[in-house]
């Protein structure tokens, strides 16, 4: 399958700006399952672009802007030809070993209530209890198709009615990993997951034994195939966000965000 992505975000201050700098996750990698057949990332200002990886192994881009800014528009378009895994990570570098991933964050912490629906919906860790626990996720929850509240934990998460797909998320990994699963965030793409959302898409992955790395999508219930893309992985949606930075000058911030993914199939 062939997707066509276009992802615009842009920033408008109320005074301008002296300098902007940003972190972007924005780049796809190549996998045995997912091919970046055509990735560019433009700013509509005078900026400097170095390319990086960080400790996970994701592309990163750090982005300069000087000047009297007052408004920017990032703009991130592609295509990535993807085929069929069953859910089933191939040919991706591995940085960390998979217990690594055992490690909890501040946003995802397994609370009681987490701790005890993961053990009463799974019933073990091997990959049969993984895809019990994505099915129990989705089941729980209303789809909340807004933007993520920043910072919102996995346990505050929990207790809501509706989730959006990166709280769904958080929500499985935090539980994966209470079962003893390794387990982290994915921030992606995915034509299945409705066009001009607010926010890129998000999923988990969990590690099993003899098997590898799964990808298992809660806010879709399913396992990610060729219709998602694969762009950054960390222990936590904020490790894995698309932009991060921080800018120089007053006044506040107004942001708008676009996500279009289509399919040619």
């Amino acid at each position: 399958m062939r997707l066509t992505i276009d992802h615009r975000t842009t920033y408008a201050f109320t005074a301008p700006q002296g300098r902007i700098v940003q972190l972007l996750r924005m780049t796809p990698g190549d996998t045995h399952d997912q091919t970046v057949a055509d990735w560019h990332i433009t700013v509509d200002c005078d900026s400097r672009m170095t390319q990086h990886r960080d400790g996970f192994g994701n592309a990163t881009t750090m982005l300069y802007c000087e000047g009297a800014i007052e408004r920017i528009e990032l703009t991130v378009s592609g295509e990535v030809v993807t085929s069929s895994s069953s859910g089933v990570l191939h040919g991706a570098a591995e940085l960390l070993p998979p217990r690594f991933f055992l490690r909890t964050t501040p946003t995802t912490v397994a609370d009681a209530a987490i701790a005890e629906f993961a053990e009463q919906e799974s019933g073990g860790r091997d990959i049969a209890a993984l895809h019990r626990l994505n099915g129990a996720v989705r089941a729980r929850f209303a789809d909340d198709s807004g933007r993520p509240a920043k910072g919102r934990t996995a346990a505050e998460a929990f207790a809501l009615d509706a989730l959006t797909p990166r709280d769904m998320a958080q929500v499985f990994v935090a539980a994966a990993r209470a079962m003893g699963a390794p387990a982290r965030y994915v921030s992606g793409y995915c034509d299945l997951a409705g066009d001009n959302r607010p926010t890129p898409h998000g999923w988990a992955e969990a590690y099993v034994e003899d098997c590898g790395w799964i990808a298992f999508d809660p806010w879709l219930g399913l396992s990610p195939e060729e219709h998602h893309v694969r762009v950054a992985i960390a222990l936590d949606a904020a490790g894995a966000a698309p932009v991060a930075g921080s800018r120089l000058g007053d006044g506040a911030e107004r942001l708008e965000v676009n996500v279009t993914v289509q399919s040619d199939d």
